[in-house]
């Protein structure tokens, strides 16, 4: 009896060795995690219900600025479907092989405007050389932070392409995302601001001076895709974001929909 029960162990520990080790494999299906930019929050705190439904588990949303989601996925955050507001992320989690990369598409588009505050209209035509410095006077032009937010890079590529930059880059209130940017001057503590046309009409303390000329920046690009460790449950998901209900829903909160 010992040497058959030696011998059942033996062979145990031998097909156990011979079996191969899943590196990276996909976590069992779960609660579906999404990390997504800052500037997506009105849309999918919307939508997270039919997330869910699509799913067939609960749905959590994560956001903040695209960097800081990426470096938290590079970390080891188990976040199952990432949501950048730009490509830069996007390849940065892809370049570590973070993402499945089968699994990537570019799902909406956006543009960049300047606000003020709702209770301060201000009139200002974006031309080059427009007259954004003396606008300000003492006062600072809210952005996302342009080292490290996307919505602060795009806002550095057009005012440099306007030829403002250097005489607003010193009266900059950088935030950590557009949101924090928007918060601003929807509560006057900044004059002017620069955020996504999302953002502006999301927020009724705000208003619109003027949009920015697509030419002026980068094509401002929200590609999303499956983590490399995503569950099961994330595809579906990811399915979703792309489908009729949900595009209406992007469309009327003033994204674009029909983008490559």
């Amino acid at each position: 009896m010992r040497r058959s029960a030696a011998r059942v162990a033996l062979a145990v520990t031998v097909l156990a060795l011979a079996l191969p080790i899943r590196v990276g494999a996909a976590r069992p299906a779960s609660d579906v995690l999404v990390f997504a930019a800052a500037s997506l929050q009105t849309a999918l705190d919307e939508l997270t219900p039919q997330m869910a439904r699509a799913a067939g588990t609960p749905v959590r949303v994560s956001y903040a600025a695209s960097s800081a989601l990426a470096r938290q996925i590079e970390s080891g955050a188990p976040a199952d479907l990432f949501i950048s507001a730009d490509e830069r992320w996007m390849n940065y989690v892809a370049d570590r092989h973070l993402i499945k990369a089968d699994s990537r598409v570019n799902v909406l588009g956006n543009t960049l405007v300047l606000i003020a505050p709702a209770h301060q209209p201000v009139t200002l035509k974006i031309a080059p050389g427009f007259a954004l410095a003396a606008r300000l006077g003492a006062g600072r032009l809210a952005v996302g932070d342009p080292t490290s937010v996307p919505a602060g890079e795009y806002a550095q590529a057009a005012l440099t392409s306007l030829g403002v930059w250097s005489s607003v880059a010193s009266k900059l209130a950088p935030a950590a995302d557009v949101r924090a940017a928007l918060l601003l001057v929807s509560r006057g503590e900044a004059p002017l601001g620069i955020v996504y046309r999302t953002d502006a009409l999301a927020d009724p303390g705000v208003m619109t001076v003027d949009t920015f000329p697509e030419g002026t920046h980068p094509p401002i690009l929200y590609p999303a895709a499956l983590t490399a460790g995503a569950s099961a449950s994330a595809t579906p998901v990811l399915a979703f974001l792309r489908s009729a209900p949900a595009r209406t829903v992007f469309a009327r909160q003033g994204f674009m929909v029909d983008v490559k």
